[in-house]
């Protein structure tokens, strides 16, 4: 470049150049993002002019932006067909950093506080820097009087303008690429860049001879216009899940916040033909442009299985377009959608059981974190959440147990274990069987967590049924029992000499009627469990015994004791039992131990 027509920059405006080129921009291939966003404000921009003044330079002209590469010269050119700038506006748009405050601009960077300039030609312009060493801006403005001007820089602390050769209306800028950035000289390479960043700008990009992106988004579109195919259709493309949608949400509004955002729930939980994934992902974009290919803050994190698209004019952004700068805008809309999830996902339980029964099977433990991790949203997931029950094979609501509970009844009973059989088999629902009463059967790993925010459901206490204290409404027929005073101390006593400090006592149940034993807590076993899982410890915690002195088996071990306190086949027995309520309970057992026994006594049987 000549010094006899060089422009000086302002004398800070060589350290920002430095800092926009350098560090403010994560992604090099952003470049191409920002030019076109500029591009399309400057065709929104003469749209706007033409409403009030028909008498603008190439009125008919179509709107469109052309992107072109010669790979020996190593140059791309961006070209619109928008409201163009004059010399003067070349100097005030290009020749600063957002038009004024460059000091205070640099300062700000610096010091990690980008304000919220998206959208200011004279910062996104700047990202050319980050490939090309050299920039050369031709372009002619939308006044019928106005003469073509040309702006070039090599990216240091000087500027050129000059007139220009541009004959239609609009800006076309050139790059020419720094040796290390020749790749982005490809078209093949610039549409991928396109249909990431820019699909969704709606004006026409043409690479080449193709037309690249698709100018209509549609979560822009009125929910009314969109038919189901559309939206399978979207999924797909975005996902690559060729399953349909379990449940598709749609938002668009404009007040309070602009926000236009179009939500999916797969139809599994783990999906993917390749890699099996279990997170969802939501893109976020600000007029149609990606800001972020996965955003985490538009939804809470216990609806991290959503897919979809979240657009919002009303984010405040960084300098660079890349990461969001405030949060209260982003709680709000973060807010707006969880509420209209919330809502969609009542409507589909009234309105499509079925459905909702195959979309809490995949995704009701995400809910039950919610309960755990998200103490604003509790009010709201509560009604949501199903459960099985010993009352039906059908999920039940913590509302519809109330209702079923007798007059008498002030608590709302449950059991843990690590799976569903299991909870179905367990001991402890001896005592509620006999009297008519339901429990809850909980087996997801988080349901410890959930029940330590969920100390009463419409003013009834939940209780464990593995509390020794519990006390139970109604009448139980008590069982006969089939051994002595004599002999149920011995059996005691064997428990006691076997199984050692793993238990804290043993004693006789008196709500066991078809299980030989359980174990029963000395504390607060959900507490217990969920701090188990958080330590991952693999020592079982100590229980006191409770035995059935009704139960055959009991009554076998006696006999056997009473004619041999060291029986080797009843200490097998007894650790059996034991192993046998822990297993029940979900906690682990060592499987060789396990076999073993089973050997032992089984042999002692064939004999």
């Amino acid at each position: 470049m000549t010094s006899e027509n060089a422009v000086p920059f302002r004398a800070e405006m060589r350290q920002l150049l430095h800092i926009l080129t350098h560090s403010l921009y994560s992604d090099r291939e952003i470049f191409l993002r920002e030019l076109i966003s500029n591009a399309a404000d400057a065709i929104n921009r003469v749209r706007f002019v033409q409403v009030t003044d028909a008498n603008i330079r190439d009125a008919q002209l179509e709107p469109h932006i052309r992107i072109s590469v010669d790979n020996v010269a190593h140059t791309i050119t961006i070209s619109d067909t928008g409201a163009g700038m004059t010399s003067g506006e070349l100097a005030d748009n290009l020749g600063t950093i957002a038009k004024s405050g460059t000091k205070a601009l640099v300062e700000s960077l610096e010091a990690g506080q980008r304000g919220d300039l998206v959208g200011q030609f004279g910062v996104g312009f700047y990202s050319a820097f980050v490939v090309a060493d050299k920039v050369v801006v031709n372009s002619l403005s939308y006044h019928a009087d106005a003469a073509a001007a040309e702006w070039e820089c090599d990216g240091n602390d000087t500027y050129v303008i000059r007139p220009g050769d541009r004959s239609e209306r609009g800006t076309t800028i050139t790059l020419y690429l720094k040796e290390d950035a020749h790749e982005f000289a490809d078209e093949w390479r610039l549409k991928q860049i396109i249909r990431k960043h820019s699909r969704y700008i709606p004006i026409p990009i043409t690479v080449g001879d193709d037309v690249v992106n698709d100018t209509e988004a549609l979560w822009r579109v009125a929910p009314r216009s969109v038919d189901a195919q559309r939206y399978s259709d979207f999924y797909q493309q975005l996902t690559f899940d060729m399953d349909e949608p379990l449940l598709t949400i749609h938002l668009s509004t404009d007040a309070p916040i602009d926000l236009h955002a179009l939500l999916f729930v797969p139809s599994r939980r783990e999906r993917g033909m390749i890699e099996r994934k279990v997170e969802g992902n939501v893109a976020l974009y600000s007029r149609r442009v990606l800001i972020q290919a996965e955003s985490k803050e538009m939804l809470p994190q216990w609806l991290r299985f959503m897919e979809g698209v979240v657009d919002s004019e009303d984010l405040p952004l960084n300098v660079s377009r890349e990461m969001l700068q405030g949060t209260q805008t982003a709680t709000r809309i973060r807010k707006t959608l969880t509420s209209r999830f919330i809502k969609e996902v009542n409507d589909l339980a009234s309105n499509d059981p079925a459905k909702f029964a195959r979309f809490w099977q995949e995704f009701g433990l995400f809910f039950k974190e919610g309960i755990a991790i998200d103490p604003g949203a509790k009010d709201d997931i509560l009604p949501l959440l199903r459960f099985h029950s010993t009352h039906s094979a059908d999920l039940t609501t913590l509302k519809e147990y109330v209702e079923r509970m007798s007059a008498d009844q002030n608590e709302i009973y449950y059991v843990l274990a690590s799976d569903a059989t299991s909870a179905k088999q367990s001991p402890h629902l001896d005592a509620v069987q006999s009297r008519g009463l339901e429990a809850l059967l909980l087996s997801d790993m988080v349901d410890p967590f959930m029940l330590q925010h969920i100390r009463e459901f419409a003013g009834k206490k939940l209780r464990n049924l593995d509390d020794p204290d519990v006390e139970l409404p109604g009448h139980a027929d008590v069982s006969e029992s089939t051994i002595d005073d004599q002999q149920l101390l011995a059996v005691v006593t064997g428990f006691k000499d076997v199984l050692g400090e793993r238990i804290s006592g043993a004693q006789a149940s008196n709500v066991l009627r078809n299980h030989p034993i359980r174990l029963v807590a000395s504390g607060n076993s959900d507490y217990e469990r969920m701090q188990r899982l958080l330590n991952r410890e693999e020592q079982a915690p100590v229980r006191k015994v409770e035995i059935n002195r009704a139960h055959p088996i009991i009554a076998g071990v006696a006999q056997r004791l009473q004619n041999d306190a060291n029986d080797p086949v009843a200490q097998a027995v007894i650790e059996q039992l034991y192993a046998s309520a822990m297993l029940l309970d979900g906690m682990a057992v060592d499987p060789a131990e396990l076999v073993a026994r089973m050997q032992t006594i089984m042999q002692a049987a064939v004999r």
